[in-house]
């Protein structure tokens, strides 16, 4: 059986040039991830392809130019999802 992978991205408008990887794990880690995210409410999007890519990132790493398109529609779609709950 796969383990499963998690990572999370960060990107703050006003400080940063790009997204960064905030965390990364598998099996029991990306598990406590998860449960961190449900916990403060914050949107979850599978990718088993980004997750692999980001996962050779190290922490607070930005993301490569390669990724900025995919990581656009994510925060595209968490944006859409903050204003909907505001």
């Amino acid at each position: 059986m796969k383990r499963k992978k998690v990572a999370a991205l960060g990107y703050d408008k006003e400080t940063d040039k790009a997204p960064h990887l905030l965390a990364k794990g598998a099996g029991h880690v990306a598990e406590k991830i998860l449960a961190k995210a449900a916990e403060h409410n914050i949107p979850i999007r599978e990718d088993s392809d980004l997750v692999e890519a980001l996962s050779k990132l190290d922490i607070h790493q930005e993301i490569p130019a390669e990724l900025y398109r995919v990581a656009a529609e994510i925060l595209a779609e968490v944006y859409a999802i903050n204003k909907k709950i505001k």
